[in-house]
């Protein structure tokens, strides 16, 4: 951070060559000119670790977990990639020759171009897949158990060239499968990670997230475009699952009723008995008298908000992540209900079934 700073915000492939290639006397000339700044940002980063410490200890005292959510990927401008280029799929000017996404298919006729530089797999392998071995440990620092996103990665992974600027070009390349993991657990122990196994699913993927004993995602919003056999309904869920009514990648679960085709709405409404006034209640409940072992939804669907709401629309670059609550849009009656479901389920203590009465 502070050579980008000394760069005025350039990417770390435009620093002095010496800095770009981390020459070790540049490096240490550096520490010692800006040694101001990169105090301030370790300050933040030690801010920042102590929040979070602090915030998981209060959780822990009260009887609650943190999940928390990994990116398979990692960004070009990263100290990630700088300090190990060697590790990604870069040319000789550290800039990538082929980036992730993933290809076309029925949910996304223009698939995604994510853009991130893809690993050199067979020299992690050769280190015993040190570099994810510590990330991994880093990600258990901050939460109880985690969400690895795009999990299929793991087993096949899309590999775009870096001309092209689509996702329409592109080919599937195997991916370090069941011997990365097995690295990880020999050096950490269990592994506490959720495999988020949407989207292309093949055989491959099916066998290495149950090879690794891994439970997978459902989500409801998902359910209602098939009949009763959908994977997504509840009564077809195997117990080491999690249920979600929706992730962050989806819209609240009231936008999603008021968007939906009609005949999903009408199959909605029928299994869950259901109108435009509680289905985010009657969603919620579903997913938690399931037999999924975790159920998941966002807050905003506690709360029954709209579109207006939505935490994230995947590919758009402006406008996510932005959602606040205030206090003042909570009130008691959602923590009454929500308390209510959650004892009934068996999901909290039986007690609350009485106190919320």
């Amino acid at each position: 951070m502070a050579l980008e700073s000394a760069h005025q915000g350039r990417p770390w492939w435009e620093w002095a060559a010496p800095l770009r290639v981390r020459d070790a006397a540049a490096l240490a000339a550096a520490r010692r000119e800006h040694a101001d700044e990169i105090a301030f940002w370790a300050f933040v980063q030690w801010c920042f670790d102590e929040q979070c410490t602090r915030l998981k200890a209060y959780a822990h005292d009260r009887g609650i977990s943190i999940m928390g959510d990994l990116p398979i990927f990692v960004a070009h401008h990263s100290a990630d990639c700088w300090a190990r280029p060697d590790l990604y799929e870069l040319d000789d000017a550290f800039q990538p020759t082929v980036v992730a996404g993933c290809p076309p298919d029925d949910l996304g006729p223009q698939g995604q171009r994510w853009g991130n530089p893809l690993y050199r797999w067979d020299r992690m392998a050769a280190e015993g897949y040190a570099w994810w071995i510590d990330r991994v440990h880093r990600a258990l620092d901050l939460a109880d158990v985690f969400r690895i996103d795009h999990f299929r990665g793991f087993a096949g992974y899309y590999e775009i060239p870096a001309s092209s600027p689509t996702a329409h070009v592109g080919r599937w390349r195997p991916g370090p499968g069941q011997a990365l993991f097995d690295a990880i657990g020999a050096k950490l122990g269990e592994l506490p990670i959720v495999a988020e196994d949407l989207g292309h699913i093949t055989p491959d993927v099916i066998e290495l997230r149950d090879g690794c004993g891994f439970p997978g995602m459902k989500i409801l919003q998902f359910a209602f475009g098939g009949d009763g056999a959908h994977e997504f309904l509840p009564h077809n869920y195997p117990a080491h699952c999690l249920v979600y009514t929706g992730t962050h990648d989806n819209d609240t679960v009231r936008g999603w009723w008021q968007q939906a085709a009609p005949r999903e709405r009408a199959y909605a409404g029928a299994y869950l008995a259901a109108t435009d006034a509680d289905v985010h209640w009657a969603m919620i409940r579903a997913a938690w008298n399931s037999v999924a072992h975790i159920a998941v939804c966002q807050f905003q669907d506690v709360l029954g908000l709209d579109s207006t709401h939505r935490m994230n629309v995947p590919g758009v670059g402006e406008g996510n992540w932005a959602w606040r609550f205030d206090w003042a849009m909570v009130g008691a009656e959602p923590a009454r209900v929500l308390g209510l479901i959650t004892a009934a389920s068996g999901r909290g203590r039986f007690e609350l079934l009485r106190e919320g009465a």
